[in-house]
């Protein structure tokens, strides 16, 4: 048995590294009574799954050893395949892999960060594992609020995605690239897409569902500034877009969406400035956590939300 980790038929326990608070990473996902992809009950969080045909539904929570237990729910015991999936999922989902001790000796020392990391210290860089469901969330989140980010992607996956049912609750599959391929914007329109915005998801879907465009290929480029560049180059993915993906699904570290204005409200209101921060202080607020960019970015969102 992987000493790393315990594993019965329907209950899967992960050890925490070091640096996690599993409470201040279940408050960051509670942060939106809109939330279409997990459900928060209690101190658990409920989230379904796909593995090739099989889907499940997990449970995630913090067992009295201060370990990460993945419990599946229902009758059915998951496959071996299903559970190895569930842990990947979780492990890159809650960022359980990564060794962020460098980052909070780098947050001592910056006026910024120094008063901002113990405020929610343990949190990690929450994850969207999937390539696709990380580049539409980017997309659907260019230019409106977030409040009607969230009624967005809620509708695109009510109505296009898979519900996995489970006590009376749905709990909701992304919709696939195939499926997104299909669609026309005329399909889009009653969910309140705009057209640019559907013609782009529909482009990313195509691409990703026709293997022009995976997870493997961006992960093996040089580097985060290559594998902007290779996003950048699809219709629809700007900096920022790109720059999300890069945080959030790609897990490079030093990814920095330069041009976020939450980034940057964060920044005003943590110096108590009345204007937002020039670009040439922001490139050297990034030169200064070199490395660490996409964390130093997450934790002053946090400030806001």
């Amino acid at each position: 048995m992987n000493e790393s980790r315990t594993e019965h038929a329907a209950t899967v326990t992960i050890p925490e590294p070091g640096a996690f608070r599993f409470a201040e990473n279940l408050s960051y996902l509670s942060r939106s009574s809109n939330e279409c992809m997990y459900q928060i009950r209690q101190n658990t969080v409920r989230k379904a799954l796909a593995c090739d045909q099989e889907t499940a539904v997990v449970e995630v929570s913090e067992d009295e050893y201060q370990h990460i237990a993945i419990r599946f729910l229902g009758n059915s015991p998951p496959s071996a395949r299903m559970r190895a999936y569930a842990e990947a999922y979780v492990r890159d989902w809650l960022d359980l892999n990564t060794d962020i001790s460098s980052f909070y000796e780098l947050a001592e020392n910056d006026e910024l960060l120094r008063d901002v990391v113990p405020r929610f210290y343990g949190l990690r860089v929450i994850g969207i594992p999937d390539l696709f469901e990380a580049v539409c969330w980017g997309i659907i989140g260019q230019q409106i609020n977030l409040a009607f980010a969230y009624t967005l992607k809620r509708r695109f996956v009510e109505a296009f995605g898979q519900a996995v049912p489970y006590e009376g609750d749905s709990y909701w599959l992304f919709p696939s690239p195939e499926t997104t391929a299909g669609l026309s914007v005329q399909d889009l329109a009653p969910l309140q897409m705009s057209g640019r915005k559907s013609e782009y998801l529909i482009h990313v879907a195509t691409l990703i569902a026709e293997g022009r465009l995976t997870k493997e290929m961006l992960l093996a480029s040089s580097g985060c500034k290559q594998a902007e560049q290779l996003l950048t180059a699809i219709r629809g993915i700007g900096p920022w877009t790109a720059n999300y993906v890069l945080m959030r699904c790609l897990r490079f570290a030093d990814a920095f969406p330069i041009d976020d204005v939450g980034l940057h409200n964060a920044i005003k209101l943590l110096l108590h400035q009345e204007a937002k921060p020039t670009k040439a202080a922001l490139q050297r607020l990034a030169r200064r956590w070199q490395g660490w960019e996409a964390y130093a970015t997450f934790y002053l969102w946090r400030t806001l939300y």
